[in-house]
């Protein structure tokens, strides 16, 4: 049989196993038996496989995968851009690039075979149980905007982004910064609430527990943000400036504070983080950390195409963009 004929999948198929094995085998990457690895070389021998075209192939096919419990991807203003980016990276690769979501609990093995991936980038947070499911398809796999100590990870400098935009703050005369957290559980927020109480540790003030406040993940999600604001305005001694770890959150919390007949900036000062397209239009405008959205998909979509898949983390950098809504009076 001629080897210009014979294709991965085809050798998946007569030797028992998935696409990603025969792939691993080929390539000669760990994490195979000595046997299914023998197998696999039998067969490609035995069917005359070139198997150096392999070895030096860019994957023509990179499945995009994301949680599918937050918002649509298509009104999410943050990952849809990251997908831009990506499909920008593997467009002009020459390489073909798909969606799925899942979540907890999808046969995630399975339906990576029916998209007949060759690697995986894969986007935001992730419970454990699905990434373990992701690497069980044994295809190289990235993360983006997410974290795993054994996996190739790209994300943005979240600790120094907080840790600028809480400095901000403070330089401007806050005396009680605030700031309102997700779920810690997610590897940027839990982060980025590290470089708020960096900043605090740096100019030398004491961390007060209640003006860490911590979403209720039991509500939708924009209204939990609005909540965490009503909380925070409700202390006896309510902040006089709030660090927000997204864009979503403090925009709901200035429509709070505007609810509740303050004036933003005069009365309280308020940062977010992300630079998502609404920051610039809102009244008043938004003060964020600008995260290089599109650089987070194409580098991520990049490594993939180019084997960069190795266990190790890529940080981007972010810039504050001071706006009115924290514009020093």
């Amino acid at each position: 049989m001629s080897g210009k004929r014979v294709t991965v999948r085809e050798l998946a198929q007569a030797a028992s196993v998935s696409i990603g094995t025969v792939s691993r085998a080929l390539k000669g990457k760990p994490g195979l038996s000595a046997q299914t690895r023998a197998t696999v070389l039998r067969v490609a021998q035995e069917r005359g496989y070139d198997v150096g075209k392999l070895r030096s192939a860019k994957p023509r096919r990179v499945l995009f995968l994301y949680n599918r419990q937050i918002d649509s991807l298509g009104t999410n203003q943050f990952y849809s851009v990251v997908l831009h980016g990506a499909e920008t990276a593997c467009r002009e690769a020459g390489v073909s690039l798909s969606l799925m979501s899942v979540a907890a609990g999808d046969d995630v093995v399975a339906q990576v075979r029916r998209h007949e991936a060759e690697a995986l980038l894969a986007v935001g947070f992730f419970e454990n149980e699905t990434l373990a499911a992701m690497r069980e398809s044994e295809l190289p796999l990235v993360l983006a905007d997410h974290f795993h100590g054994d996996l190739r990870c790209i994300n943005v400098d979240n600790v120094g982004g907080a840790l600028s935009a809480t400095k901000h703050l403070l330089e401007g005369g806050a005396k009680r910064p605030a700031m309102i957290v997700g779920p810690l559980s997610h590897n940027s927020v839990a982060l980025r609430a590290r470089g708020f109480r960096r900043a605090l540790f740096e100019a030398g003030r004491l961390a007060d527990p209640e003006l860490e406040m911590a979403m209720n993940m039991a509500l939708h999600y924009d209204e939990a943000g609005r909540d965490a604001m009503r909380r925070l305005l409700a202390l006896p001694v309510r902040p006089d400036a709030v660090f927000a770890f997204n864009d979503s959150t403090a925009l709901g919390a200035i429509e709070v504070c505007n609810d509740a007949g303050l004036r933003v900036p005069e009365d309280i000062r308020i940062v977010g983080y992300d630079d998502i397209d609404a920051a610039s239009r809102s009244q008043p405008t938004l003060s964020t950390v600008r995260v290089d959205k599109e650089a987070l998909g194409r580098d991520s979509a990049s490594a993939l195409i180019e084997g960069n898949t190795s266990a190790g983390e890529l940080l981007l950098p972010v810039e504050l963009i001071v706006r009115d809504s924290s514009a020093w009076k």
